[in-house]
């Protein structure tokens, strides 16, 4: 067969991570990206090609092939753009957002799609899972990989919406722990950015998630995008998937937003706590402060000065006035 004897595979070069012909949803063979026009233009054959933060040159040489717009292909190009599917005369263009755990944080990417009659082009540039599980899942499942292009699409856009679940259950999971750690105390400072990091990636990914709902609602129901109608249900479940990933991610938020405020509220008790002891013994001490203060005075007609007993008695009149104020404070929970 044409391609399946080449002396050096597309896999092989850089930027390529696969480039493969299908047929009755079986692999024909692997291919070089110049084969991939031909291949294309064969009844019943799909190319699928997987490229990994491809050189301009690589996807000039992948637009020439299938005649991709200039403007995609531009998008393509750069890793900054915003979740969109374009219609180009019969070909789409899909960008989605990927995310991943990367050295514990969330790392971003971008998923560039290119798909038309004959052909499926996926662009990944940035943090994401290889596509070649889903290669492989496809491959293993014939009757379903001879829907072609469109089922592929579904395929990788489905992978795509599935890996921000495990991104959201390890965000969870640190929540939980953080969530624990302000109920018994005051978060510390390194603890308390953590949770703003977190609220940080948690908008980052909602931002993400949110606008795959447009892409995936108008690849469902839109008449205009040469979707096969009977493909389109799949996308459907695409979409459900989102919607379950926003509400975890919302869920998430809302706990997030409620530890952030509860720590707040701990601290301000806390101090509220402080102040509360301070202004007791302060209190306290003020009594033989203000004594001490009146016969400090050095009058010399203070008739206490020179009674047999004054300074005892004093003393034990500002014992007693502090002990009365130390069990009145403490009946009130200031000390």
């Amino acid at each position: 067969m044409h391609g399946s004897k080449q002396p050096e595979s597309a896999a092989h070069e850089a930027g390529v991570v696969a480039a493969s012909v299908y047929a009755g949803g079986r692999r024909v063979a692997d291919i070089a990206i110049e084969d991939a026009a031909a291949w294309s233009r064969r009844p019943g054959h799909v190319v699928w090609i997987g490229l990994l933060e491809p050189s301009a040159a690589l996807l000039e040489r992948v637009r020439a092939q299938f005649d991709l717009h200039p403007l995609a292909i531009e998008d393509a190009s750069k890793a900054h753009q915003h979740p969109k599917v374009e219609q180009y005369g019969e070909a789409l263009f899909i960008v989605a957002r990927t995310a991943q755990m990367v050295d514990g944080a969330v790392g971003f990417g971008e998923t560039h799609i290119f798909v038309g009659r004959g052909y499926v082009v996926s662009v990944r540039h940035g943090a994401s899972a290889s596509y070649a599980a889903v290669r492989a899942r496809c491959e293993a499942c014939p009757t379903v990989l001879t829907n072609g292009e469109d089922y592929i699409l579904y395929a990788i856009l489905d992978f795509i919406v599935d890996n921000y679940q495990p991104v959201i259950e390890a965000i969870q999971a640190e929540v939980e722990q953080l969530e624990d750690r302000v109920l018994r105390r005051i978060l510390h400072q390194s603890e308390f950015e953590r949770l703003y990091k977190l609220r940080r990636e948690l908008l980052k990914l909602r931002r993400a998630v949110g606008p795959l709902l447009d892409v995936c609602h108008r690849l469902e129901h839109s008449g205009v995008l040469p979707i096969d109608p009977e493909m389109r249900p799949l996308f459907r479940d695409v979409l459900d998937h989102i919607k379950r990933a926003e509400e975890d991610i919302d869920a998430l938020r809302e706990v997030l937003a409620f530890a952030f405020e509860a720590s707040l509220m701990s601290g301000q008790s806390q101090q509220n706590e402080i102040t509360r002891r301070l202004a007791a013994w302060a209190a306290i001490l003020a009594v033989p402060t203000a004594v001490a203060g009146i016969y400090g005075m050095n009058f010399d007609h203070m008739p206490e000065l020179r009674w047999q007993y004054g300074y005892y008695a004093v003393l034990g009149g500002i014992a007693s006035l502090c002990g009365f104020l130390y069990l009145r404070f403490r009946h009130y929970g200031w000390l």
